[in-house]
């Protein structure tokens, strides 16, 4: 019965140390990456000259706490080294910051903008 329980335990022990060779992530792993991933966006958005408001409204899965952090970061290193903000080249951060929040709400008009006065990234909705 011993060298059953001992060849199990073996059996066990190999499965278990391959999971990370299947592409099985653990829990520290995801919210490792997901920390990275948020400071990157925050750090980017700095760069490009976005608010944090307008940063929060076009990424709403990142965590607000990893892209504040890169977003902060980003503001030091740019004012250490006295370097100025690029524009984004895809249109102004505020007007594509209320679409992406109207997206969200599944408000807009025929043209696809936000209503004068309506909800948006800045009224905070």
């Amino acid at each position: 019965m011993t060298a059953l329980l001992r060849l199990t335990m073996l059996a066990a022990a190999a499965l278990v140390a391959g999971c990370d060779m299947l592409g099985i992530e653990s829990a520290q792993v995801l919210a490792e990456r997901r920390q990275a991933d948020g400071k990157a966006i925050g750090a980017a958005c700095r760069h490009a000259g976005r608010a944090i408001e307008d940063c929060y409204a076009l990424y709403r899965k990142a965590d607000r706490a990893a892209v504040f952090e890169g977003w902060r970061e980003m503001n030091d290193y740019m004012r250490e080294n006295k370097i100025d903000a690029v524009a984004p080249q895809l249109g102004g951060g505020t007007a594509l910051a209320g679409k992406a929040a109207l997206r969200e709400s599944g408000e807009t008009h025929a043209d696809g903008d936000a209503p004068a006065g309506g909800k948006g990234a800045a009224h905070g909705s």
